[in-house]
């Protein structure tokens, strides 16, 4: 196979020549000459590899960097080549994994094979990945890491520093700049940071160091309120808890930013008129490229057949005043981005948690005058442009140029405030059916709206013209 692309990682590219090399003449020397990289660069590194060189280079390593390696490495690449492992390899290699990115390794892989992975792994690990493969991967629960610190509240800041320091040294913990207090039954009780309980005096109860008011999650919370939750308050670290407030683990803020870019990149996807992909572009099929575009772009082509309908029922004056046909671009295009813009406003409020259904007759509210102005602003433009053209002798738009301005300018008043409540609304009426806000694209509004648009522009000039060009 030949290797990834690696032209965006320098680093890489100017390690594999040699690597290769020395995966061929002498593999026992890699680890040694890499122990000083970061595994984000080893990553790297083993994604710009031939594909079959990958399982080399990882057995090549101690079993922990191995571990620490495949937490970031590529899913796909890592799916391929835990599947390439006998169980007992994948095990070993994955028992030096972080138990939230162990179970989501496993998540990754088909059934049959993380069963039997599994069972390699030992009792207390595997009793500990099981409980994390029961949360839904897109929640609190599967997001959350059990590698804490907590300490009983009832010990001494010097005591609570040795039983830290211990827990330090019985194996890696990814929170340790996060200390909770909790009480002998579990349930969480406080929270204080690494550097308070340094910085604090001998003998100093943790129940008078503690923060007691702790922001907690249950673990059935979507992803998205987690980051929202972790984003409002400033946290590192995010306690979940059950319903009697037994500290269940917590979500750290590597992985918040993890979501936070997964749904800023499947909203963008939707937002463009398509399905969200589940892989990175450069790696779905052909035929999975064309099923998640093809879908969205059917059904607007269906829509767009109601505006050439709509001007089928006005087909005679048109044939009439050609003139009018001169602005069709203008209103559709104006009312479109209206449309879009009010939609792009409201799905990335609501994203932020600035908007809630409740919130509709409050933007309804605010979109209406803003409507109303965005419309007069374009409307004057086109008025004042269809007689300065005029006067100018630009273009001949006759004895009733002046009226022919006014039709245009009205329209555009009624077209972009239309455009602005039903971008607005739509990403609503979507929430109210459970629905994702983000599927109100950006193609979807301007389809929706041109029909109006067609109808507004039409409607206005029969009123206006009838009798004179009509």
């Amino acid at each position: 196979m030949p290797p990834h692309a690696n032209k965006d990682r320098p680093l890489a590219a100017l390690i594999v020549p040699d690597l290769l090399e020395l995966l061929e003449e002498h593999p026992e020397s890699i680890g040694p000459q890499t122990e000083e990289m970061h595994p984000a660069d080893l990553a790297d590194i083993a994604e710009a590899l031939p594909e079959d060189m990958v399982r080399a280079f990882l057995s090549a390593l101690p079993k922990e960097r191995a571990g620490e390696v495949l937490e970031y490495l590529d899913e796909s690449l890592r799916t391929m080549v835990l599947e390439e492992l006998t169980a007992v390899e994948a095990a070993s290699i994955m028992s030096e994994m972080t138990p939230d990115e162990r179970a989501d390794a496993l998540e990754e892989l088909d059934d049959e094979t993380a069963d039997e992975i599994l069972a390699e792994f030992e009792p207390e690990e595997k009793a500990e990945t099981e409980r994390l493969l029961e949360y839904d991967p897109y929640t609190a629960g599967g997001l959350m890491t059990t590698e804490f610190v907590s300490v009983d509240e009832n010990l001494t800041a010097e005591e609570a520093l040795v039983a830290v320091r211990a827990m330090s040294r019985a194996g890696r913990r990814e929170a340790m700049y996060t200390v909770y207090t909790i009480d002998g039954n579990g349930r969480l009780r406080g929270v204080l940071s690494l550097r308070e309980l340094l910085a604090s005096p001998d003998g100093t109860p943790l129940s008078e160091l503690a923060w007691s008011e702790v922001v907690s999650v249950a673990p059935d919370l979507s992803q998205e309120e987690v980051s929202q939750i972790t984003s409002n308050y400033d946290l590192v670290a995010l306690p979940v808890v059950d319903a009697e407030k037994r500290l269940l683990g917590v979500v750290t803020v590597d992985d918040v930013i993890d979501v936070i870019q997964e749904e800023g990149t499947e909203d963008a996807q939707k937002f463009g008129g398509m399905e969200a992909l589940e892989e990175p572009y450069m790696q779905i099929g052909l035929w999975q490229n064309v099923r998640k575009r093809g879908g969205w772009l059917a059904v607007l082509a269906v829509s767009e057949m109601l505006t050439a309908s709509v001007m089928v029922r006005y087909e005679g004056e048109l044939g009439r005043v050609l003139l009018l046909s001169q602005f069709i671009p203008l209103v559709m295009s104006s009312g479109g981005n209206s449309g879009s813009q009010a939609t792009s406003l409201i799905i990335r409020a609501m994203a932020l948690g600035e908007v809630h259904l409740d919130d509709w007759w409050r933007v309804v509210l605010r979109e209406l005058p803003a409507g109303i102005i965005l419309g007069l602003l374009l409307g004057a433009i086109a008025f004042g442009r269809i007689l300065v053209w005029n006067a100018l002798g630009l273009y001949d738009y006759g004895p009733h140029s002046f009226m022919i301005a006014v039709t245009v300018g009205l329209a555009l008043v009624g077209i972009v405030l239309v455009g602005s409540l039903t971008g607005s609304m739509l990403p609503f009426l979507l929430k109210r059916f459970n629905f994702d806000p983000a599927s109100a694209s950006a193609p979807l509004v301007a389809t929706l709206v041109d029909v109006s648009a067609i109808s507004i522009y039409f409607s206005i000039a029969y009123l206006l013209l009838s009798g004179t060009l009509l």
